[in-house]
């Protein structure tokens, strides 16, 4: 009996080293599965610690050490699989040979052997994929009970004189059985503990971030304005539950939520040196009230008692910040300093984000109206001219193409820049085909093959009229014998086949670029659909030209 307290006695002191560990970062290997070796190496380090340890803290018995050096064995098996487990049973074995005794052979490799059992006891979870049972302490009370038994065992085979060896292992086999297995279980108890915790921790803060994430998109599409900054200073309270949250630009508060909100006013200019100097130096700002005092700047008695201040990143620097404050009676949980760096990490980015798309927005608007100042200019001249040369000989026809020219301006100046329909851009080519068949008369020709059901297929607005024109402009206008200009589409699979057909064959690219009308239809193709969408051009010299569109039958 006064065996058995000794021995416990040695595992409260493993178990308070156990416990103070868990408080460092070294701990958190032991709570994964670890798969990598510098995880590997930091167990094979800590269990041989405690190995060496446990041979130091024991009882000198009859010749031999009656100890708890299997927990370390086993559980750097267990936690480390064979090759870590291997390792730190040799290492706790050889330090137990090298002190002597008639049982020091037999220990050296009965504590070997358990290091490899607590491995091989891995493998076998990790094959049938229940890696989770490692921390379970039942299955380290088994497993070490095991291993105990095991090292009896070849203290009796290999311990000599044989009669003493079994005098020994009678004495010390009840303790050591119990006081090893019942250490090994509490050890993995306070591991899955921590890993637990550890888990609804990071459990807890995902999911508030995603709650955060999810209920601010698209709030800052239109910038740090004052109703975007409140609508998120709103979020931020309810899923933070801090005191109160404020968001500034650089110059005045634009939202306040919370406690104080009767003299933290929106509109109000910055005075809090806090947020000054977090905006002047791009850095986070805290004041938790004790180690770094806080003072409201516009009230003496407010009761808010600590602050968190983070910069919100823009595209040339700060553009405002993100404070959470908590009351004077509560403290600052540094699980709320984690989530609002985090949080204003996320603001920036879609701040970022909406600016982009704001730029991308304008880019396009400008590159359609490029294009069309590009087009529109010597169309009108060229139809102004057929107009007026057909007005005395034909009034009808005449007062028919200025229909077709108004209709033709007017879808010009009300296009948008996102999709449209096929039906609805070949509505808006007529009208400029009609034009131009007046121009060339017999020597256009125009073909249609586009299947009913493609009529609905999406792409972007002001697409084909650039194609079309190119090859009227710069192959049919070229050519002595009649022109014919197919427009197709057809059907493959999940695609869609667009095809504009000249006869003229007189495509020539020059340097860098293929002209700026098509380069602007390349792009913004790319830009609607990416790799979905692809544009071709074929070319046999005095033969045909024909530009060849891929699109997704159904746009995104």
């Amino acid at each position: 009996m006064p065996l058995v307290f000794s021995l416990f006695q040695q595992l409260s002191v493993f178990l308070v080293i156990a416990y103070l560990l868990s408080k460092t970062p070294l701990f958190h290997p032991l709570a994964n599965y670890s798969v990598r070796w510098p995880h590997k190496v930091v167990i094979y380090c800590l269990f041989s610690a405690f190995c060496i340890l446990g041979t130091y803290f024991g009882l000198e018995i009859q010749g031999a050490i009656a100890n708890t050096r299997a927990v370390g064995a086993v559980l750097g098996g267990l936690l480390g699989g064979p090759i870590t487990g291997f390792f730190v049973g040799l290492t706790g074995g050889l330090h137990r040979w090298s002190l002597g005794g008639f049982t020091d052979l037999a220990c050296a490799v009965s504590t070997t052997a358990e290091g490899l059992l607590g491995g091989l006891v891995h493998w076998y979870l990790l094959r049938r994929g229940r890696l989770d049972k490692l921390f379970s302490p039942a299955l380290a009370f088994a497993v070490t009970l095991l291993a105990e038994l095991l090292q009896m065992l070849i203290i009796l085979l290999l311990a000599q004189p044989f009669a003493q060896a079994w005098e020994l292992v009678q004495l010390i086999a009840p303790p050591m059985l119990l006081a090893n297995a019942t250490g090994a279980a509490l050890f993995i108890s306070m591991i899955r503990d921590q890993k637990r915790m550890f888990e609804e921790l990071s459990g807890t803060f995902s999911a508030k971030a995603l709650r955060i994430a999810q209920r601010t998109v698209g709030l800052l599409d239109q910038g740090l304005t004052p109703a975007a900054a409140q609508a998120v200073a709103q979020i931020l309270y309810q899923e933070t539950g801090v005191g109160a949250v404020a968001i500034t630009d650089c110059h005045r508060i634009l939202a306040f939520v919370g406690t104080g909100e009767d003299h933290h006013k929106p509109g109000r200019p910055i005075s809090s040196p806090l947020t000054l100097a977090a905006i002047a130096h791009n850095r986070l700002m805290f004041a938790d009230g004790q180690s770094e005092p806080y003072r409201c700047s516009i009230q003496a008695h407010c009761p808010l008692g600590s602050v968190l201040v983070i910069p919100l990143q823009g595209e040339k620097g700060v553009l405002g910040t993100i404070k959470l404050y908590e009351p004077r009676q509560r403290l600052f949980l540094k699980i709320n300093r984690t989530l609002g760096e985090g949080i204003a990490n996320l603001l920036s980015r879609q701040l970022l984000s909406s600016r982009l798309a704001q730029q991308e927005n304008l880019l396009t608007q400008a590159e359609l109206k490029l294009l069309r100042a590009q087009i529109n200019p010597h169309f009108l001249f060229n139809t102004l001219n057929t107009i007026g040369a057909i007005t005395r000989t034909d009034p009808e026809r005449a007062r028919g193409l200025l229909l077709h020219l108004s209709h033709f301006f007017r879808k010009n100046l009300k296009r948008q820049e996102g999709l449209t329909t096929l039906a609805e851009e070949l509505e808006h080519c007529q009208s400029y085909l009609e034009i131009e068949q007046a121009r060339f008369g017999e020597r256009l020709q125009v073909d249609y093959q586009i299947p009913a059901e493609l009529l609905t297929t999406r792409l972007p607005a002001f697409t084909l009229q650039p194609l079309i024109e190119n090859a009227i402009k710069h192959g049919i206008a070229n050519l002595l014998e009649p022109g014919r200009l197919q427009i197709r589409a057809e059907a493959r699979g999940k695609q869609v086949l667009l095809e504009i057909e000249d006869n003229a064959g007189a495509y020539a690219p020059s340097g860098d670029s293929d002209g700026l009308g098509l380069t602007i239809v390349q792009r913004r193709l790319h830009n609607a659909f990416g790799s979905e969408a692809q544009l071709r051009i074929h070319n046999q010299a005095d033969c045909y030209c024909r530009v060849s569109l891929t699109l997704p039958k159904e746009a995104p």
